[in-house]
């Protein structure tokens, strides 16, 4: 029983590399969920890009256009068509299980990115990582940047617990 448990610390600890390597210093937002799914499991469900609408309630439709991967974009539009966000995959890797996206219209900010890590935990565990930046929140009438933030956690949140759910 100790052996088990001081293989799941190390376990623990290397997630916990994995993990600090996927933060960004700059980062403004960064959520994780252990899921007691694969890695593999997990990574399957999240690298699909096009069907992220299944996992937000923020988000009634997805329009996909370029490859599956670097380059490939989509437009996101919100419930009952009221406004959109326009997204460009920036980075994708399969073997780290990783990828990021630059929010190109859409939200109030500058310079926003978004990005995935899947870490393997073994024991048929795994974390989800979402980091999320951004330069500069920008002014408007619609939005304080504290609102904004709350939407972002709030959509952050459910987003990782359905993935959860969609790898059991």
């Amino acid at each position: 029983m100790r052996t088990i448990k001081t293989v799941f610390a190390a376990l623990a600890m290397l997630a916990m590399v994995g993990f600090a390597s996927a933060q960004q210093s700059d980062a403004n937002v960064t959520k994780t969920k252990v899921v007691k799914a694969s890695s593999d499991k997990v990574w399957t469900v999240i690298r699909q890009m096009d069907d992220i609408d299944k996992y937000s309630s923020a988000i009634a439709k997805v329009e996909w256009t370029g490859v599956h991967g670097v380059g490939g974009q989509r437009k996101c539009t919100a419930p009952e068509g009221n406004g959109y966000f326009k997204e460009s995959i920036v980075a994708f890797d399969d073997v780290n299980r990783t990828y990021s996206y630059a929010v190109l219209e859409g939200v109030p900010t500058k310079g926003m990115v978004n990005s995935f890590k899947v870490v393997d935990l073994g024991y048929n565990q795994s974390m989800i990582i979402w980091t999320s930046k951004y330069e500069q929140f920008m002014e408007n009438p619609n939005m304080t940047e504290q609102q904004f933030m709350g939407f972002l956690n709030q959509t952050i949140d459910e987003f990782i617990d359905n993935i959860a759910l969609a790898s059991l």
